[in-house]
């Protein structure tokens, strides 16, 4: 669907890291691990980006989590520095289809800004009675706060510095379970890395929900 939406609250999740919750349109709905696209206009022209949602639901409200580099990012990452409740911008989606679908465990294997889609699957599972565990690699992390209150829930959660070989945590977050699903999101290299741990730890990784954000 197409739509306006309006900035609801912004929350500094970490270095140069921001929690954007946004008032959910009537009709709009999406799973977590599903993606957005949203804009806006700068200088008469439309821009625009994709994000994965970070809430476990949109019922309400719904939440991208960003990442902001002012001096590398260009007009868009500047108008996202600024952003404050109230602030309106267009909304198209949802879109993808590696995302929960009621998975008994999760495992989310998570790279940089995978960060966002991890934390909102983990507790969406937990919300729905399920187990999750998230593997989490990044040079400085995000969401701590989520995370840990993940852990108070039940779910196993693992940390790793971003030069972390990805096997042994891996490892301990796989069951081999039949409802257990595997996602993993993130930038190319680190794609390629879950993938290899998976596959070292006796999964299938052809059978895990990847999104790869090139």
């Amino acid at each position: 669907m197409d739509a306006t939406v309006a900035v609801t609250s912004v929350e500094e999740v970490g270095s140069d890291t921001y929690a954007i919750r946004f008032d959910t349109p009537d009709g709009f709905a999406a799973e977590p691990g599903q993606f957005v696209k949203l804009g806006t206009e700068i200088d008469g022209e439309p821009v625009s980006r994709f994000y994965t949602l970070s809430s476990p639901t949109t019922e309400g409200t719904f939440e991208v989590t960003v990442g902001i580099d002012v001096e590398e990012g260009g007009d868009f990452s500047r108008f996202l520095a600024d952003i404050e409740p109230g602030v309106e911008m267009s909304l198209s989606g949802p879109f993808g289809d590696q995302h929960y679908d009621g998975e008994g465990r999760v495992v989310v294997l998570a790279g940089g800004p995978g960060v966002g889609p991890a934390v909102a699957i983990a507790r969406r599972a937990l919300d729905d009675g399920g187990e999750a565990a998230v593997v989490y690699r990044d040079d400085d992390p995000a969401h701590g706060a989520r995370l840990d209150d993940l852990r108070g829930s039940g779910a196993s959660i693992a940390v790793l510095g971003g030069d972390d070989d990805l096997s042994a945590a891996v490892t301990d977050a796989l069951t081999g379970a039949a409802d257990e699903g595997v996602f993993v999101y993130g930038f190319a290299d680190f794609v390629d890395d879950a993938r290899d741990a998976i596959e070292a730890a006796g999964g299938d990784a052809d059978d895990a929900k990847v999104e790869n954000f090139g």
